[in-house]
């Protein structure tokens, strides 16, 4: 496996790189945007971004629908229990992450909205299921910053534990969306999953948000569950919709072709690092504190230790 992806990496196309490069600068651009998107309550900021990212899905679901072997429809039609869920995981990952991000730092949300390999760990860990010595070692290397970060950063300006704790419950969440995506994504096609799971999450986030944060059935640019149609904010919600939900997600699928996961997946853990950077040069956010500096840098080196031995664990099979 070694020599192969080796080879894969001598033999992937520079295109590749610069796919990768766009899609995971558009990924960890997102805190930033949602935070440009100011008087905005965050139920609704997620279900905009959602409801966005499936129109802009619709017509390569509906090419796929169409070139898709019938045996395939109908075992797609027979997963929509799977894929509900999978939209509710959505849901709740992107509710709470943006919920989040009212009441911490942008650093603070960012690292831990991303700790789901320590949740993963954790629950095998409760479930007495194996986990190796180097994935427990990462584990509580990461759990060790998490703590410096959310108990040493708590007096930082900006930071709230709840708001820490929202951000990581959007870790727990996102696990059930990835666990149903390895499931049916090695016989169901990219926008069959896809449009679905976006658009079950977009209705969801748009009812919880008219109910429990009053938002109308209008284009209002406040309050409207489609005010990202407005004027004020259309750019900043297609930005969303173009750039880390197709770009970024789908550009992440389509190199998988010629980048080994595991280089994937380590360049994904500095989302933190690569989305901070981004909203202390726009404005949105500020230089963290010391503690933060200390705890995320663990944090993140648990997360390497655990995703490299995980993935190479994934390739020796």
């Amino acid at each position: 496996m070694k020599n192969l992806d080796s080879s894969n990496q001598r033999s992937t196309p520079f295109f590749a790189w610069i796919t990768l490069g766009i899609a995971i600068f558009a990924v960890s651009s997102a805190g930033s945007v949602f935070e440009l998107i100011e008087d905005v309550a965050p139920l609704t900021k997620a279900a905009w971004r959602l409801q966005a990212t499936s129109l802009v899905l619709l017509p390569p679901f509906l090419w796929q629908l169409k070139n898709t072997e019938i045996d395939i429809r109908k075992r797609w039609i027979d997963s929509f229990g799977l894929l509900f869920c999978s939209g509710l995981f959505l849901a709740a990952h992107f509710g709470t992450w943006l919920v989040s991000l009212d009441h911490t730092t942008l650093t603070h949300s960012l690292l831990f909205v991303t700790a789901h390999p320590l949740v993963i760990i954790f629950g095998l860990w409760v479930l007495r299921k194996p986990a190796t010595k180097m994935q427990s070692v990462g584990a509580i290397i990461g759990f060790s910053g998490a703590t410096v970060v959310f108990f040493g950063g708590a007096n930082e300006s900006g930071v709230s534990m709840y708001g820490d704790l929202m951000a990581f419950i959007g870790a727990i969440t996102v696990v059930g969306y990835l666990a149903i995506g390895r499931i049916v994504r090695g016989w169901m096609p990219l926008f069959l999953y896809a449009l679905p799971v976006t658009l079950i999450a977009a209705i969801i986030l748009s009812l919880w948000g008219y109910f429990a944060e009053g938002s109308e059935l209008t284009l209002s640019s406040e309050s409207g569950l489609f005010g990202w149609a407005s004027v004020v904010w259309f750019a900043y919600v297609a930005y969303l919709a173009i750039g880390p939900g197709l770009a970024g997600h789908t550009g992440i699928n389509s190199v998988l072709r010629w980048i080994p996961t595991l280089t994937i997946s380590m360049v994904l853990i500095m989302e933190p690092v690569i989305g901070s950077f981004i909203g202390w040069v726009i404005g949105v956010d500020t230089i963290p504190s010391v503690w933060t500096l200390i705890g995320g840098s663990v944090m993140i080196l648990g997360l390497s230790l655990v995703t490299l031995h995980s993935e190479s664990l994934a390739g020796s099979d």
